[in-house]
């Protein structure tokens, strides 16, 4: 039975945090079918905190690595929901 997963990540600081974040998300770019990022926008403000939304495709345990991965990271808040097809 296949598994479709949405993991849901919630930087508390873009600023500090995007680096590392984005390190991850390059070297799994492979397993990400869909990215959406969320962060609230102004004219003269950026909030620092920020939403991004991974609809990722391929095998489980390249799912598994990766929200290992993000997990590491201080700050992150990651949440996953997995269906099956």
């Amino acid at each position: 039975m296949k598994e479709i997963w949405i993991l849901g990540i919630h930087i508390t600081d873009r600023v500090s945090e995007v680096s590392d974040v984005q390190a991850i998300l390059t070297k799994f770019g492979c397993t990400i079918k869909t990215r959406l990022g969320l962060h609230e926008v102004k004219d003269d403000f950026c909030a620092r905190s920020g939403l991004i939304i991974l609809e990722l495709t391929g095998n489980r345990e390249e799912f598994v690595k990766l929200e290992k991965a993000l997990l590491q990271v201080a700050g992150l808040e990651v949440k996953k929901m997995v269906f099956e097809e």
